[in-house]
C-alpha cells in the first residue's frame, strides 16, 4: 500500500528524515518496498482555465483552445486530449518551462497553427502514469496560481503488509504504529461534531446471514451536491494512486486510506424498500460499478433492497444504485464482513478492489461507526448534504480478541537480555493494550479490537522486541546451544537424502502442497479446502505425486530428454489431514534421445529400486542386504510394475511405473518411474555403528560414514550374458557378490534387451542383462593380467551356477 508521508504527519511527529523513517520501520518488521518523490515544483507551470475550445483547421485529432492564464491576456494552445470542456481548469505549461523527461517547452506551431505553451497531463507532470487526457483540476483552483501550490512537495513509502497486520491498511493504522514505536503521542483524525455521535436505531435493515455479516449500519443523507471534490482531497486521493471521481465517492475512498473502514454510498431514491443483507441465490445475476455482470452462488453475500441485488458485500456496489451527478439522497453504508467469505466471493468472481483487500484481512469494528460519522462530516461539508439524526443497524459488533498473559521471566528468556517489566508494560500500552489483571510474575493483557494478530504470549513478546530493538540485544546472546531435538534430527536426514540423490544425478524440486481435481494423479479422498484461491488450489495433496509429475509434464514440453527429480517435503494425509514427511522420486528418459540406455519398464523399475536400495543400505555392507529394506509386488490404482518397500516388515512407500494411460496424457510413450518413501522410520530406528577411523559413524539414513578417497586407479570390465526372462536381477548381482573377490568394488547394471526381437534374435524366453564391475585395490595399481583373473571366475561362475550364455 502506498502512504502519503505529508499524511502521516497529520496524526504523528515523523522522524527528521524519510530515510531514517524508512529503516525505522524495516527494523520493526514494516518493510519498504519503495520510496517515491511527489510533488508538481515546476517553474512557469500555472493554473489555467479553457475558455474556448475549436477544431484544427489542419488535423482531425487536435483542437485549438483559448486559455486564460491570469496574466489578463488569451493564450492560444493547441491540444491533443479530448477529456477536458470549456471551463475546466488545468495545468499550463508556460514557454521556458521544463517538465519530466527534461521535457523543454516554447513556443512552436503545429500543423501551421501557432501554440504559445502546452497543457499537461498527470504524466508530464510526474503525478502519475496516467498520459490519456489532461490534468483536470478542482474549479476551486486560482487561475494563474503555481501548479506547486495545488500538489506540495511530498514523499510516497511503498510499504509490504502483511496479511495479518490488516491494522496497518490506513494512514491512521501505520501513524498509530510509528507512535508506539517512537513513544511520540498520536493525534486522532478528527474532532467530533458539536451535537456528538448519532442514535442508533434498530430498524431498516434484515440481515438474514449473520455468519457472513455479524454488523451492518446504513445512514441517510439528504439533499447532497455531487460535483467534483476540493483540491486538497483530490491532491491527497493522487498522491497515492487513486483517481479522483466525484466529492461523494472521493470521500469514502479518503475516510478507507484514513481510518481502514471501507464505506460504500448508495444512490437511496434507486433502493426499493429496505436494506436486505443475505446471500445470493444460485444463477442470479449482478450488475457491478465496473460495467460487467455477474453471475452469483449461493455462497456469496450480497446487500439487496426488495428486487434485486444492489451490492456485493465487502466488495464492490452495483451500477444501477451508484452516485451520479443526479444523485440527490444517498444512504451510507458501514459493516463488518466476514473475511473467509470476502475472500472466496473476490476470487471466485476474479473481482478485486480496494474495499475487499481490507476486508480480507479483517477491519477493525471499533472503527465501523466512527468512519461513517467522519464521511457524514465531510460530505455535510464538501457536499451540502444533511444527515438524519439516526444510524440504523443490525446486528451486533463483533466482541474484542481474548486477554493473553505475559510472563515476563519468559520474556527475558526468549529475547536473550532481561527488560524491565515498566519497560515491557510501556511498550504494550504504546501498542494499545490494557491491563486486564497482574500478580509478580505475569500480566494479563487486554487486546484491543485492531490488533487480532495478538494471540499468544510470544505474539507479546514480538511486540516488545520490535520496539526494543533487535540491535540492542548483543550478539553473544542472539545464539544459544540447545540440545538436538526431533526436528534437529528430521532436518539432517532430509539434508542427507538430498546430497545423496543429487551425487546420484537426480535435481531437487520444490511443488505447491494444494493441488487442482484434474492432477494426473488425485486422491478423491483428500482434504478439500473451504475457500480456495482458485480451481488450481482445492486440496491439500496425500502424496508428492502430482507436483513431480507436472514438474515431468512442463520439462517434456521444453523439449526435455532426461529428467530425474526428488521432493523432500510434507503430504497431509486424509480425514484429519495428519502430515507425513515423505520422499518423492520421479525418472523418465527420451531413450531414443538421450543416450539413456534404459530400454523398457522393467529396466526402469530395477533402476529405482537400486537407487532406493542405495540410499536405505548401510554402508558397511557391499552386498545388498534383506535385513531391513524388502520389495513385494503389489496393486496400485495409477501404477503397474508397481511393489510395496517394506523397512523392518512395515510398509513405508512404494516403487513403481506410471500406468500407460497417464504417460499418455503426458504426451509421452517413455517409461515413467516413480517412487514415495515415508523417510520417519528410518531417523527413528536404530542402525548399528561402524568405526571409521576410531569415529562412530552410521548408514546414511541419520548418520554418515566417511572413508578416504583412492589414490589409485579402478579398472572396469563389462559382462553380457544371454539369460532366461524369468532370471531376476537380484539373483545375478548376488551371484557375482557370492564369488567373494576382494578387489571387486563395485557392480552397475547398465542394460537389459528384452520382447519380442530379443526373443528372434536370442530364442523364446531368453533376454540380454548387461553389468559393469569395477575393480580396485586400495594400496597399489592393478594390472590388467590381474583383473583379468578375477573377471574370467566370476564370469565362469555365473556360467556355473546360472546357466546363462556369456556375450563376447
Amino acid at each position: 500500500m502506498k502512504f502519503s508521508v505529508n499524511w502521516l504527519r497529520e496524526f504523528v511527529e515523523l522522524p527528521p528524515s524519510v530515510e531514517e523513517l524508512a529503516e525505522l520501520l524495516t527494523l520493526a518488521g514494516i518493510e519498504i518496498e519503495g520510496i517515491e518523490k511527489r510533488g508538481a515544483t515546476f517553474d512557469k507551470v500555472v493554473v489555467a482555465q479553457i475558455t474556448a475550445s475549436s477544431q484544427h483547421p489542419n488535423a482531425d485529432r487536435l483542437s485549438v483552445c483559448q486559455v486564460d492564464d491570469g496574466s489578463g491576456q488569451t493564450r492560444q494552445i493547441v491540444c491533443g486530449a479530448t477529456n477536458y470542456k470549456v471551463g475546466d481548469k488545468i495545468p499550463l505549461a508556460l514557454p521556458g518551462a521544463v517538465l519530466v523527461n527534461d521535457l523543454k517547452i516554447k513556443p512552436s506551431k503545429l500543423r501551421g497553427v501557432e501554440s504559445q505553451g502546452m497543457l499537461c497531463s498527470p504524466s508530464e507532470l510526474g503525478l502519475s502514469a496516467e498520459s490519456d487526457g489532461l490534468l483536470i483540476l478542482s474549479p476551486d483552483a486560482k487561475i494563474g496560481a503555481p501548479i506547486a501550490s495545488l500538489f506540495p512537495d511530498d514523499t510516497v513509502l511503498d510499504v509490504e503488509i502483511t496479511p495479518n497486520r490488516g491494522d496497518l491498511l490506513s494512514h491512521f493504522g501505520l501513524a498509530r504504529e510509528i507512535s508506539a514505536i517512537v513513544g511520540q503521542p498520536l493525534r486522532l483524525p478528527s474532532e467530533p461534531t458539536a451535537g456528538g455521535a448519532p442514535a442508533l436505531q434498530q430498524k431498516g435493515i434484515d440481515i438474514s446471514a449473520l455468519e457472513q455479516c455479524p454488523f451492518y449500519s446504513a445512514r441517510q443523507i439528504r439533499n447532497v451536491t455531487v460535483g467534483p471534490s476540493p483540491q486538497w482531497l483530490r491532491t491527497k486521493l493522487e498522491a497515492v494512486g487513486l483517481r479522483s471521481i466525484n466529492n461523494i465517492v472521493d470521500i469514502s475512498n479518503f475516510v478507507m486510506l484514513e481510518l481502514g473502514q471501507p464505506t460504500h454510498a448508495f444512490d437511496s431514491d434507486k433502493l426499493k424498500g429496505e436494506i436486505l443483507v443475505r446471500l445470493a441465490r444460485d444463477g442470479e445475476k449482478f450488475l457491478a460499478l465496473d460495467g460487467k455482470t455477474y453471475t452469483l452462488t449461493s455462497r456469496d453475500l450480497v446487500i439487496a433492497d426488495q428486487e434485486r441485488v444492489v451490492g456485493i458485500g465487502g466488495v464492490m456496489g452495483g451500477e444501477e444504485t451508484g452516485v451520479t451527478e443526479s444523485t440527490k439522497n444517498i444512504l451510507l453504508e458501514a459493516a463488518y464482513f466476514l473475511p473467509a467469505s470476502v475472500r472466496r466471493t473476490a476470487r471466485t468472481l476474479n473481482l478485486p478492489s480496494d474495499a475487499s483487500y481490507r476486508f480480507e484481512r479483517r477491519v477493525d469494528p471499533a472503527m465501523i461507526l466512527p468512519a461513517s460519522q467522519r464521511a457524514t462530516e465531510l460530505i455535510q461539508e464538501l457536499a451540502a448534504g444533511n444527515p438524519s439524526a439516526e444510524i440504523a443497524t443490525a446486528g451486533a459488533l463483533p466482541g474484542s480478541p481474548p486477554d493473553v498473559s505475559l510472563r515476563y521471566g519468559r520474556c527475558n528468556d526468549l529475547i536473550g537480555v532481561p527488560v524491565p517489566k515498566e519497560r515491557v508494560g510501556q511498550i504494550l500500552e504504546g501498542f494499545g493494550l490494557k491491563e486486564a489483571g497482574a500478580d509478580e510474575d505475569q500480566t494479563s493483557w487486554r487486546i484491543p479490537s485492531f490488533r487480532s494478530d495478538l494471540q499468544c504470549e510470544a505474539d507479546l513478546i514480538e511486540e516488545v522486541v520490535r520496539v526494543f530493538g533487535i540491535v540492542n540485544v548483543p550478539a553473544r546472546d542472539r545464539s544459544r546451544f540447545t540440545p538436538s531435538s526431533e526436528a534437529d534430527k528430521s532436518h539432517d536426514l532430509q539434508m542427507l537424502l538430498r546430497r545423496s540423490l543429487a551425487a546420484r544425478g537426480y535435481s531437487e524440486a520444490r511443488t505447491s502442497k494444494l493441488i487442482p481435481r484434474t492432477a494426473l494423479v488425485f486422491d478423491p479422498q483428500a482434504v478439500q479446502i473451504k475457500n480456495p484461491l482458485s480451481e488450481d488450489h482445492v486440496a491439500l495433496r496425500s502424496t508428492l505425486m502430482p507436483g513431480l509429475i507436472d514438474v515431468l509434464e512442463r520439462n517434456i514440453r521444453e523439449g526435455a530428454q532426461l529428467v530425474k527429480v526428488f521432493e523432500v517435503s510434507k503430504v497431509f494425509l486424509p480425514p484429519n489431514a495428519d502430515e507425513q514427511h515423505r520422499l518423492g522420486i520421479l525418472a523418465w528418459a527420451n531413450t531414443g534421445q538421450s543416450g539413456v540406455r534404459i530400454t523398457d519398464s522393467e529396466d526402469l523399475f530395477l533402476d529405482l529400486k537400486e537407487v532406493i536400495a542405495s540410499l536405505l543400505r548401510d554402508p558397511s555392507e557391499k552386498k545388498p542386504s534383506d535385513r531391513r529394506l524388502t520389495f513385494r509386488r503389489s496393486a496400485h490404482p495409477d501404477l503397474v510394475l508397481a511393489a510395496q518397500i517394506f523397512w523392518d516388515g512395515g510398509p513405508v512407500g512404494f516403487v513403481g511405473q506410471l500406468g500407460s494411460g497417464h504417460a499418455r496424457q503426458l504426451e509421452t510413450e517413455m517409461p515413467i518411474g516413480v517412487a514415495e518413501i515415508d523417510f520417519v522410520p528410518f531417523a527413528k530406528g536404530e542402525s548399528k555403528d561402524i568405526k571409521v577411523k576410531g569415529f562412530p559413524a552410521t548408514a546414511l539414513l541419520g548418520r554418515v560414514s566417511f572413508s578416504e578417497l583412492s589414490r589409485y586407479p579402478a579398472i572396469r570390465r563389462d559382462i553380457a550374458m544371454i539369460a532366461p526372462d524369468e532370471l531376476t536381477h537380484e539373483k545375478i548381482l548376488q551371484t557375482i557378490w557370492d564369488s567373494n573377490e576382494p578387489l571387486l568394488e563395485k557392480v552397475d547394471f547398465f542394460d537389459r534387451y528384452s520382447g519380442p526381437e530379443a526373443e528372434r534374435r536370442f530364442g523364446a524366453g531368453k533376454k540380454s542383462m548387461a553389468y559393469a564391475l569395477t575393480y580396485r585395490d586400495k594400496t597399489r595399481t592393478l594390472t590388467n593380467d590381474e583383473i583379468s583373473v578375477v573377471h574370467a571366475k566370476i564370469r565362469e561362475r555365473l556360467q556355473r551356477e546360472l546357466g546363462v550364455e556369456l556375450r563376447e
